[in-house]
């Protein structure tokens, strides 16, 4: 019996550089053992690929070990974020808040 495979795509963007993987994985793969089939671990030894953030196409994989992949997935691994996007454009409001606030007491 000849095995099913699927061929799919494992990409990751550092600050540095960006790998885009091919591969072929059996049918029934999950979307984590995908991850971990790509080699791109051992390109990024800093990852931690058994509980890093993973999406396809650009939506978050909610649980990654029990998704399993279809053929033609783009799979991408997530750096954490620095900084809270939401936290960000609050200080940034406050700032131009202040800054508005400042300008008026001038006039």
């Amino acid at each position: 019996m000849v095995e099913s495979v699927s061929e799919i795509e494992v990409v990751y963007a550092a600050v540095d550089r960006q790998v885009l993987r091919t591969i072929s994985v059996p049918e029934g793969t999950t979307v984590r053992a995908a991850v971990l089939a790509s080699g791109i671990g051992s390109e990024f030894p800093e990852l931690n690929l058994t509980d890093c953030p993973l999406g396809i196409f650009g939506k978050v994989v909610a649980d990654p070990d029990a998704r399993l992949i279809q053929a033609g997935d783009r799979i991408e691994i997530y750096r954490p974020l620095l900084a809270d996007p939401k936290e960000v454009r609050r200080l940034r409001a406050a700032k131009a808040a202040e800054a508005k606030a400042r300008n008026q007491s001038a006039d």
